[in-house]
């Protein structure tokens, strides 16, 4: 089934905070919202275990990643592009 029949997959764009493992990068996300009640606006992060294939990323880079398929215990998502080095 061609790419754009299928559902849209969820995309995100992190940092790439560690690289000691192979094949995989652990990138931070970061994410505002506001308090329902108070309305203070709260920062969040979600760090996420990703699949890269060629070990391109490093640590301190910017990229785009996307959800797949699962890929191992905590593997989900896949690297999609090195937005900036």
């Amino acid at each position: 089934m061609p790419d754009d029949l299928r559902h849209k997959r969820k995309e995100r764009i992190g940092v790439v905070v560690s690289d000691k493992m192979d094949k995989t990068r652990t990138v931070r996300v970061d994410w505002v919202t506001h308090h329902p009640v108070y309305k203070k606006i709260l920062r969040r992060e979600t760090k996420f275990k990703v699949h890269d294939e060629k070990n391109i990323a490093k640590a301190g880079d910017t990229v785009r990643i996307q959800e797949t398929r699962p890929i191992s215990k905590t593997k989900r998502w896949r690297l999609v592009e090195v937005i900036k080095k």
